[in-house]
């Protein structure tokens, strides 16, 4: 069945940017969605007879000629709009600099027959769980990295940095832990709105996140199990698009709640016979790792070294979805360099 188009054109790009997040955000994979700035481009194109669900056009590109292709839905965004103005009842004229959300549901409200507006409902939330065997695969970086990935694919993710001790913080902005004392007390007894009794602490660099505790679990009197509530109740929310968990490596009855829960299990692995080994031992001790919920990811693989995952001489319980390749200046990467390893990009796409 093919997808509702949808063109939006305007010279103004800095304009056409928070639209076209919108869109992306609300109708990501349901729609086809055109965003055209260069005036040329758009006279050639509707010199050909153009079919079209919704067409967003700015009063400079508009003109009656428009009103001859098969466009279901056509708005017309003007500088100045006076409200009563008829002369053109096969358009909709919109005051352009109106909030984006305004705009959007105007849109959205007289099209919702020609979008199939329940195709465009936001899907149940997904939990999204980072995990390793072993120590320095690099699976935080992984987590942070993914994070980053499905924000700009137009994803809301909240990260939740889940280890007994802390130090993800380190890779952002904003390395300071949370010092309200009133927060640690609502998590030593957490109810079921866990989340929402500390969303007002919740920060956002390039996704959001829960910053860092001021201190290990253990000292804070607090329970490993806390990080399941907060994701449980993030979820119900339904805040997010991903709730990313970045566990630690310990495998024990919490980390089995958090594999249950999670929709999807990314395991990081290296390829040194040491992470093999260790990630071969975790297969055999879960069951369904055959399943779409499980993404096996080789970090930091550099195809001048032995490759583990390859040898005959080691039977491999689990197969690597994808590499992620090694990257340079480790020690002072940030979120947003991430982005840009494709191997991250990658990953990102495997969890969508």
């Amino acid at each position: 069945m093919r997808r509702p188009r949808i063109i939006i054109a305007d010279t103004d790009e800095s304009y056409m940017l928070p639209l076209q997040q919108k869109f992306a955000e609300e109708f990501f994979e349901k729609i086809d969605l055109e965003i055209i700035s260069d005036e040329a481009y758009f006279r050639e194109l509707f010199s050909l007879p153009q079919k079209a669900e919704i067409l967003i056009v700015s009063e400079n590109l508009y003109d009656q000629s428009l009103n001859r292709h098969n466009i279901n839905n056509l708005f017309v965004m003007m500088e100045q709009y006076e409200e009563g103005n008829t002369d053109e009842l096969s358009i909709n004229r919109l005051l352009k600099y109106t909030s984006i959300k305004e705009l959007f549901n105007e849109i959205i409200g007289k099209s919702a027959e020609v979008l199939n507006i329940k195709d465009g409902i936001k899907t149940e939330p997904e939990i999204v769980l980072v995990y390793s065997a072993s120590g320095g695969a690099g699976k935080t970086t992984v987590a942070l990295g993914i994070s980053a990935c499905l924000t700009k694919l137009y994803k809301k993710v909240l990260f939740i940095g889940a280890d007994r001790l802390q130090s993800f913080q380190r890779m952002l902005d904003n390395p300071s832990t949370i010092a309200a004392a009133d927060v640690y007390s609502k998590l030593a007894s957490p109810g079921r709105s866990v989340y929402e009794d500390i969303k007002h602490v919740i920060r956002k660099e390039e996704f959001s996140y829960l910053p860092p505790f001021k201190a290990a679990l253990m000292s804070l009197g607090l329970k490993y199990s806390i990080y399941e509530k907060i994701a449980e109740s993030a979820k119900k929310s339904r805040d997010y698009d991903y709730i990313v968990i970045d566990a630690d490596v310990t495998f024990d009855e919490d980390k089995a709640q958090l594999f249950n829960l999670a929709d999807k299990v990314v395991i990081v692995t290296e390829q040194t016979a040491a992470s093999v080994f260790a990630t071969n031992l975790l297969v055999a001790n879960i069951n369904g790792v055959s399943s779409e919920k499980y993404i096996f990811v080789c970090n930091n693989f550099d195809n001048e070294k032995d490759n583990a995952l390859i040898s005959p001489n080691r039977p491999m319980k689990f197969t690597v979805n994808d590499y992620i390749e090694s990257y340079r200046e480790y020690d002072g990467i940030k979120c947003d360099d991430l982005t840009k390893v494709s191997g991250m990009q990658k990953t990102a796409f495997l969890i969508i």
